[in-house]
């Protein structure tokens, strides 16, 4: 379980991040931590009375396999407002400028918890809009930028006979003279619907809508008056809180799919920055997306197979009233990958199949069928 519960009824945040040792260098760095991230000051600025109310604790401290030490302190809800912004400045805002700090995992309290509401949909919900019970899903994705409206439209029929779950715009395409926002959005909407009806089972079209706030809520708003039945935000270009904004907008009631681009500067490097089932996983979920996406490993991105299960854990694990993310990999997946990453990730999980299988010379529709039948070989029960 990711939250706590507390016999006195205090709530609190917990985080763990990793920090270099010896020992006693640990514990400095420790309490350096427990300051920088509430009052940001030297002890003596606060009188001890209000010390004990605002600046963190450390819980525990012990040393890792690698050597370095893992630090668990503990923060007063008090310090927290209820929205995401505020959460990341407690959780690692004046730490972050160090290089030799890492954000690992946190925890809520369930009072502190039950502010939140994550994903309106979330993985059960949008298996059963799917019609998907148990296999892997497919979402194939609408690219390059630099073709039109009608052409990625063309493509977008060709991976619902592929028998794709989910259809996703391409990040880069947002309002460019090539395939303009509502003509794109439109076209791609009613290809998709089109195709669906035929087959007989839905596909979910995720229109990009990231932008500046007011636009973001506009394009919002129109991509769902023009058919698209589910919105693509990168909340590394627009913030968390405006994601969070969308998922709680009860107009729109769309799901939401998470795309790290920039993101991953956040990732920075093993001594530093963000653990990456953070920063895929738990903010996203948090926020209120039903899918999330993230880099595969194995495939040029810095991912191990362990961040990528860590991703996948966060995503998925009980977290009280919080519904579950569905974890999304991409990065040239191929049939020769599924195994392995099916291997890894287990069953509740999206394959995101991008530009590879518009090369293959027997067509896309085939080049999905084969996927399909990788995936039907692990015997998974079908949905």
């Amino acid at each position: 379980m990711m939250n706590v519960r507390v016999p006195d009824g205090a709530e609190f945040l917990t985080a763990v991040y990793e920090i270099d040792g010896p020992a006693s260098t640990a514990q400095m760095m420790a309490e350096r931590i427990c300051f920088d991230q509430t009052i940001e000051a030297e002890a003596d600025l606060l009188p001890h009375v209000l010390q004990s109310e605002i600046v963190g604790q450390v819980q525990n401290l012990q040393q890792t396999a690698g050597g370095r030490y893992e630090a668990t302190i503990r923060f007063r809800g008090e310090l927290l407002s209820g929205d995401c912004a505020d959460l990341l400045n407690v959780l690692f805002g004046t730490s972050s400028l160090r290089g030799d700090v890492r954000l690992l995992s946190f925890t809520m309290t369930d009072g502190l918890l039950s502010s939140w509401q994550g994903p309106r949909f979330g993985l059960e919900r949008i298996r059963q809009i799917l019609a998907v019970r148990t296999r892997p899903l497919l979402c194939g994705v609408l690219k390059p930028l630099g073709r039109t409206a009608t052409e990625l439209a063309e493509l977008a029929a060709q991976l619902v006979e592929g028998e794709v779950d989910l259809i996703k715009d391409d990040q880069s395409l947002v309002n460019q003279r090539w395939s303009p926002f509502e003509e794109r959005v439109s076209r791609c909407a009613e290809a998709i619907d089109d195709r669906s009806r035929r087959r007989g089972r839905p596909c979910l079209y995720f229109a990009h809508v990231s932008g500046a706030s007011e636009t973001m809520r506009k394009r919002a708003a129109r991509a769902r008056a023009l058919g698209a039945t589910g919105l693509l935000i990168a909340p590394g270009l627009t913030g968390f809180d405006a994601m969070r904004s969308l998922s709680s907008d009860e107009s729109l009631n769309l799901p939401l799919l998470s795309h790290p681009a920039f993101l991953a500067a956040s990732v920075g490097s093993e001594r530093g920055g963000v653990a990456p089932g953070v920063l895929y996983g738990l903010l996203p979920r948090l926020a209120g997306a039903d899918l999330t996406i993230y880099p595969a490993f194995g495939a040029g991105y810095p991912m191990s197979q362990q961040d990528c299960l860590s991703v996948a854990q966060s995503c998925r694990a009980s977290w009280g009233p919080i519904k579950p993310t569905m974890p999304a990999v991409g990065g040239r997946i191929g049939s020769e990958r599924l195994s392995e990453l099916g291997e890894t990730l287990g069953s509740d999980v999206v394959f995101i199949v991008g530009s590879r299988i518009q090369k293959d010379p027997e067509g896309i529709p085939a080049a999905l069928r084969r996927l399909h039948r990788t995936i039907r070989e692990w015997k998974l029960p079908s949905g």
